[in-house]
């Protein structure tokens, strides 16, 4: 009575309390997060599944992580959100719980949270904007404004320009339209089995969008009845189908950061060494930007994700044996699949680009515990490259005299921007991806090598190496690196390495000292502290593994 008399000022009758399940809605809208402002209302569809299947839906709020706002970095609140999804889904009377997120960090987040509860869940994103449109062509948010950044450098478009252009990319609801990280971690959690076949492309105004809402508000009350929890879906043959899809997608190297992360949660062994391993022998098949020419809409309209699936499953570099949200496996899922538009989604045997073009892991001296590059983004011509550093102890320093004309770089540089990892940004922004120095632009220079222990967006194009681990901050061998150290990128090779002998190093090693630490309380303190680095998922080493969903001791 205690309980119930509290929960019927809200207008529930007494029929509602007899036993059925109570499914969380879990939705992290904000107008603070512009790519989740509009799930207040696909939680509404949700409700409607809900009801339709018998169970009781009650939303709650999430923070919301949104990558376009929050500084220093999103990156930096992605733990947090997973802490606060976790102890909300633990604390309530929750039998089972639909995860509602956009922006980039909020899928992971939600996904982890939920994962180490162990409860039944569903996620739905909240799908991809429509295709931007500037002067007759489709411009996508995020890769544009790198694009549009470089041509506003070199005169070839004004201010007033820039400014109408900018309205252009972002027009409807939704997320990024590019294959960034927003849409390539709705892709990786359906692929993953965590989301409903084909519901991670369908637009965010589109009304098959509030349909998938909808079915999956029904599907989460059998989910409970089935007892089919994260556990059974989150497996290792499920983590290297997530990851052989994100290669086939030309998805973003956050991926790797996010899944790492996951698979901690559910005690799945993961390491770098399985991204690279495993994407050797898979092809790019969707021909979106960054890497290409479509954008999201086009992808779905194409036939989505399970028209990838279906083609890497026939290809036999799927398991077709995973469970999925849907109690089927994942070959039963992508039987119906279709591919409508081939040169969308190319097909296996005429791929966008070869096998061994995704994800590669690099190793060396300088990123002895790995880092990674997006080979579908970079140029092929700068993949074996050797040329002298220059060395910027932060992106704002290279910010301060990237514009310079004076400045001693050429075409043949490797920029190195360090301080930008886990702990010593701290969050690992998205800054690796500088745009490149003004003189060069306008000589025609269109990439340069760049090397950081920071992160990238999905929506970037270049030849960055990022992750480099360990990070400057803690000591990693990018703290060591000079003006004019011989830099050596051999990415066929998977080869990063400083040419400078191992007793100069040592030498340098023992004059190096630690930053002081910036932080002495509240959660930043708490982050610099427990923050793993990027090879292990940049999760807190505390929050590894499952806590489960043993119900609180009474609370009245």
């Amino acid at each position: 009575m205690l309980y119930r008399s509290w929960m019927r000022n809200q207008g529930f009758g007494h029929e509602v309390f007899d036993g059925r399940p109570v499914i969380g809605i879990a939705t992290s809208a904000s107008e603070l997060a512009p790519c989740n402002a509009h799930l207040t209302r696909v939680a509404e569809a949700v409700k409607r599944g809900v009801w339709q299947a018998g169970g009781l839906p009650l939303q709650f709020p999430t923070m919301a992580t949104g990558e376009t706002l929050m500084r220093p970095t999103a990156m930096l609140y992605r733990n947090l959100m997973a802490m606060e999804v976790e102890e909300l889904i633990r604390a309530n009377p929750l039998d089972g719980v639909v995860l509602l997120s956009g922006c980039d960090k909020t899928t992971p987040a939600m996904l982890m949270g939920a994962a180490s509860v162990d409860l039944p869940a569903v996620m739905v994103t909240g799908g991809p904007m429509l295709n931007g449109k500037y002067r007759g062509q489709d411009v996508g948010s995020g890769t544009h404004v790198w694009k549009f950044e470089e041509d506003l450098k070199t005169g070839r478009m004004t201010e007033e320009e820039c400014f109408f252009a900018e309205g252009c990319m972002a027009r409807s609801d939704g997320h990024c339209m590019t294959m960034g990280t927003a849409s390539t971690m709705a892709c990786v959690a359906e692929a993953l089995g965590m989301q409903l076949p084909g519901s991670a492309a369908w637009p965010a105004v589109d009304s098959r969008r509030m349909e998938t809402a909808q079915a999956a508000g029904r599907r989460i009350v059998d989910m409970v009845e089935e007892e089919l929890r994260p556990s059974r879906i989150l497996t290792r043959e499920a983590f290297e189908n997530a990851i052989r899809v994100n290669a086939a997608i030309g998805g973003s190297t956050n991926a790797v950061i996010h899944l790492t992360a996951l698979a901690g949660r559910v005690g799945v062994e993961l390491g770098l060494d399985d991204f690279d391993r495993l994407v050797r022998e898979v092809p790019t098949l969707v021909n979106l930007m960054p890497s290409g020419t479509y954008l999201m809409e086009d992808f779905c309209y194409a036939g989505g994700l399970p028209a990838v699936m279906a083609e890497l499953l026939g290809g036999g570099l799927l398991h077709g044996g995973p469970v999925t949200v849907t109690g089927r496996t994942v070959a039963e899922n992508t039987a119906p699949a279709e591919r409508v538009d081939s040169d969308v989604i190319t097909p296996l045997d005429a791929p966008f680009q070869p096998a061994g073009t995704g994800i590669a892991v690099l190793r060396g001296n300088l990123c002895p515990d790995g880092a990674v590059i997006k080979q579908s983004a970079a140029s092929p011509h700068l993949l074996t490259h050797r040329g002298p550093a220059r060395v910027f102890d932060s992106p704002e320093a290279y910010h301060a005299v990237a514009d310079d004309p004076g400045l001693d770089v050429d075409e043949n540089t490797v920029i190195v921007i360090r301080n930008a990892g886990p702990k010593g940004y701290p969050g690992m922004p998205e800054v690796s991806n500088v745009p490149l120095p003004a003189k060069l632009l306008k000589a025609g220079i269109t990439d340069m090598v760049r090397v950081c222990d920071g992160r990238m967006s999905g929506t970037g194009y270049g030849t960055v190496v990022l992750h480099v681990t360990p990070e400057a901050a803690v000591g990693g061998p990018l703290a060591l690196v000079r003006d004019g150290d011989p830099v050596v990128l051999d990415v066929p090779g998977r080869a990063l390495r400083l040419d400078v002998d191992d007793a100069e190093l040592a030498r340098r090693r023992q004059e190096w000292t630690p930053p002081a630490e910036r932080y002495v309380s509240g959660y930043t303190w708490l982050y610099t502290q427990h923050v793993e680095q990027a090879d292990r998922g940049a999760d807190f080493g505390f929050l590894r593994g499952g806590r489960g969903h043993e119900v609180p001791r009474d609370s009245h």
